[in-house]
C-alpha cells in the first residue's frame, strides 16, 4: 500500500522557474490579517483532526517522539535493532538538520491545504482569499532577533480574526497549547496530568498552567547570548560536523553548533514543560515556529557556505529507522518523509529549499543562480540582523592611540545579591568586576551621545565587542568558555549556566542578574527508562559554548583583550553551576562528566572581508578553571 502523505512542496503562489513565496516572521505574518485569520484557522483544523489522522497535529507531532509508533508505513511496525524506544528525529546526528527540513515542509504542506479549503469558504471577497492562502507559508520565529514571541504566540487566550463571512470573530487561540483528545496512553506524567501542552508549567498536577512571566524573563535574558551564538556560527563555522550537530565534531570550532543554539531555545521555552523534551517537544505549537527558524539558519549558512553539505557521520542515538551507531551521509534516507511511493527524502536532495516551494525574506529578489552575488548579498542580511545588533545600542568609541582599543568603561558596582559560600572545589566568588593587581586599568571612555551608522563587514563583530580598529589587520580575541557532558546523565534535560562575578542565591533569579553570560543546554529525553538508547548510550557527549566579549566589554572594566589581562580576571570570577528544567539546582558534582575549559581565539579583520577570519591557534586557558568541580583537567 503506497503511503498516505508525499512531501512534494507547498503548491500555488508561485509558477515553476520563479521565486516562491517566502515563509514570514511570526511577528510579519501577523500584521497581514488575511494570512493570519488563515493560518489560525488551519492550525484549529490540524488541532481538530481525529488524533488517529495521518496528517493531524497529533501524528505529525508523533513522528518526532512519543508516542514511538510507524507513521505512514514508515521504517517498520517497530524500531530497528529491536530497540524498545526510538523517534524518527535524527539529534546529536550530521542529519539534523536536514531531517528536520521535509518534517517542516510536510507541515506547512498539510497547513496550507487547509487554508486553500478554508478560503474556497469565504463568502466575500474570495479570490483575495484564496491568493492570500496559496502564498501562506509556515512562520519562522526569529529568536536571535526576537528572543521573545509575539503576545499572540506566548499569552493572548483569544484572538481575533476575519472569519468566512468576512466579520471579526473571536476564537481560542491555538499557539498557546494543544489540547490532546484524550491524551495517549503511552504519555508518561507529568504530561499525562496536563492534558495540554505547557510552558514553564506551575505544577505537575492537572490545571497547571503556563509561567508566562518567568517564560518571557527567561527569554529576554538570553537575546545576546542567542544572537552571539547565531552570528559566530553563521559567520566562523564552516565545517559540515562543527555547524550540524552537538556531538563534538571536527574539533575546530569555538561556536555552538546549530543543534546546540536549538537545544537551548527549546529548554528555555519549555522549562519543565513540553518544549524541553524531544519526547514531547513537537505537540507544542512553538516547535514549528522555531524549527522554521532553524531550517531558515541552515538555508542562510548555505548561501555563506555554499561548497559544503553533509559529511558522513555517525548516528549516535539512532532513530526509529536509523540503527544506532550506524553510519550515515547525504544519502542516507530521511525516513520517514515520502517523496514517492516507495522512497525517502535524502539530504543531497533537500539543498534547494525553493524547490519545496518556499523561500524565506532574506532571498527574496536574489539571483540564485549568481552563487557569489548570493553569498555576498546574504553575508551583508547576517552582518546587519546579527552583527550589529549591539553596536546599534553604543556610542562609538574614541579613536585609538594604539592598533586595537576597549570601548571599556569601569562598571558601576553590582546591585545584585553576593553569590552564596563556594563549595570546597570552587574559588569564592569575588566582587563584580575587580581588576587584578598587576594589570593597569584602562581609563573610562569618554561619554558619547552621537548616533552611529552601523558598520558593514566584519567591522560589525569588532564593534560589537567594544573594539574599535585604528589600523587595517589589526588583531582581536574571541573569549569563549567550552561546555561538554554527557547528555543523558541527569535523565532529563538540564543547563549549565555560566557566570561571571557575583549572583544570587535564588537560582530563578539567575538569569536576571547582571552576573549571567549565557548557558549550554542539554535538550534530553525526561523518561529515559523507556528509552533504550538512552539506556545504551550513556557515553554520549554532548558540546556547546557559551561567548564572553560582550559581558566582558559592558561590565568587566578590564582595558583589554590580551590573555595576560583576561586570563588572571576569569580565574577569579568565572563561575558555573547546573540546573535541571525545573530550575532545581544540582551539585556539581553529580554531574561527573562535566568540563568547563575556557579559551580564547585570535581574529583578525582585513579590508575587504565580509567577516573577521582567525588568525593562529586557539589557546586553552587550563589553568582558569583547573582544580574545581567541572573544570579542566589538563
Amino acid at each position: 500500500m503506497a503511503p498516505s502523505l508525499i512531501i512534494t512542496g507547498v503548491p500555488g503562489g508561485w509558477t515553476q522557474g520563479a521565486t516562491p513565496p517566502p515563509r514570514l516572521e511570526i511577528n510579519q505574518l501577523i500584521k497581514d490579517q488575511k494570512q493570519f485569520s488563515l493560518y489560525i484557522q488551519a492550525l484549529e483544523a490540524m488541532f481538530n483532526a481525529s488524533q488517529s489522522d495521518v496528517a493531524s497535529h497529533f501524528q505529525l507531532a508523533g513522528i518526532h517522539g512519543l508516542p514511538y509508533t510507524e507513521w505512514d508505513q514508515s521504517g517498520g511496525t517497530k524500531p530497528v535493532n529491536g530497540s524498545e524506544w526510538s523517534g524518527y528525529c535524527t539529534h546529536g546526528s550530521v542529519l539534523f538538520p536536514t531531517w528536520h527540513r521535509p518534517y517542516v515542509t510536510l507541515y506547512e504542506q498539510v497547513l496550507q491545504n487547509h487554508a486553500i479549503q478554508i478560503a474556497n469558504s469565504y463568502t466575500v471577497d474570495k479570490a483575495t482569499w484564496q491568493a492570500s492562502a496559496a502564498n501562506l507559508r509556515a512562520p519562522y520565529w526569529d529568536w536571535a532577533t526576537n528572543s521573545v514571541p509575539p503576545a499572540e504566540v506566548i499569552s493572548k487566550a483569544q484572538l481575533t480574526i476575519i472569519g468566512p463571512n468576512g466579520q471579526p470573530t473571536t476564537v481560542t487561540n491555538p499557539l498557546m497549547a494543544y489540547v490532546f483528545h484524550p491524551v495517549d496512553r503511552s504519555f508518561p506524567p507529568p504530561y499525562a496530568q496536563w492534558g495540554k501542552t505547557l510552558r514553564h508549567a506551575t505544577g505537575d498536577q492537572a490545571g497547571a498552567q503556563d509561567n508566562v512571566q518567568e517564560l518571557i524573563s527567561d527569554l529576554q535574558s538570553n537575546q545576546s547570548n542567542l544572537r552571539t551564538s547565531t552570528y559566530k556560527l553563521l559567520t566562523l563555522v564552516n565545517t559540515w560536523p562543527a555547524f550540524s550537530n552537538h556531538t563534538p565534531g571536527d574539533g575546530g570550532s569555538s561556536s555552538s553548533s546549530l543543534e546546540a543554539i536549538h537545544d537551548g531555545v527549546h529548554v528555555e521555552v519549555g522549562g519543565d514543560g513540553f518544549m524541553s523534551d524531544p519526547a514531547v517537544a513537537a505537540f507544542d505549537p512553538i516547535f514549528w515556529l522555531h524549527h522554521a527558524n532553524v531550517d531558515r539558519m541552515l538555508a542562510l549558512w548555505q548561501a555563506i557556505n555554499p561548497n559544503v553539505w553533509v559529511t558522513r557521520g555517525s548516528a549516535e542515538d539512532g532513530t526509529w529507522a536509523i540503527a544506532a551507531n550506524s553510519s550515515v551521509d547525504a544519502t542516507s534516507s530521511l525516513a520517514p518523509f515520502w517523496n514517492g511511493p516507495q522512497s525517502y527524502w535524502t539530504s543531497a536532495e533537500a539543498t534547494k529549499f525553493t524547490n519545496l516551494g518556499y523561500t524565506y525574506p532574506e532571498f527574496v529578489g536574489l539571483n540564485l543562480g549568481d552563487v557569489n552575488g548570493v553569498r555576498a548579498a546574504i553575508g551583508a542580511k547576517v552582518n546587519q540582523l546579527y552583527g550589529s545588533a549591539t553596536v546599534k545600542a553604543q556610542a562609538a568609541p574614541p579613536p585609538a592611540p594604539a592598533h586595537v582599543s576597549a570601548n571599556l568603561a569601569t562598571p558601576a558596582a553590582p546591585a545584585h545579591p553576593a553569590a552564596p559560600a563556594a563549595p570546597a572545589h570552587a574559588a569564592a566568588p569575588a566582587a563584580s568586576a575587580p581588576t587584578p593587581p598587576h594589570v593597569a586599568s584602562a581609563p573610562p571612555a569618554p561619554a558619547q551621545h552621537h548616533s552611529v551608522a552601523p558598520p558593514s563587514g566584519a567591522q560589525t563583530v569588532l564593534s560589537a565587542i567594544g573594539a574599535t580598529i585604528s589600523t587595517e589587520g589589526a588583531r582581536l580575541y574571541d573569549w569563549v568558555a567550552r561546555i561538554q557532558t554527557k547528555k543523558y546523565e541527569l535523565g532529563g534535560s538540564f543547563s549549565v549556566v555560566i557566570f561571571i562575578g557575583d549572583f544570587p542565591e535564588d537560582p530563578r533569579q539567575w538569569r536576571t542578574s547582571r552576573a549571567y553570560v549565557g548557558a549550554h543546554h542539554a535538550f534530553v529525553n525526561s523518561n529515559a527508562s523507556r528509552c533504550e538508547n538512552c539506556r545504551n548510550q550513556q557515553e554520549i557527549v554532548s558540546e556547546g559554548f557559551v561567548h564572553l566579549d560582550e559581558w566582558l566589554a559592558a561590565h568587566s572594566g578590564l582595558g583589554s583583550f590580551e590573555p595576560h589581562v583576561v586570563e588572571p580576571y576569569l580565574k577569579q570570577n568565572l563561575h558555573w553551576r547546573i540546573q535541571k528544567a525545573n530550575k532545581e539546582v544540582v551539585p556539581t558534582a553529580e554531574v561527573r562528566s562535566l568540563v568547563v575549559d575556557v579559551m580564547s581565539n585570535p581574529m583578525r579583520f582585513n579590508h575587504g572581508d565580509m567577516f573577521p577570519v582567525h588568525d593562529g591557534e586557539r589557546t586553552h586557558h587550563h589553568v582558569i578553571t583547573a582544580g574545581r568541580q567541572g573544570g579542566s583537567s589538563s
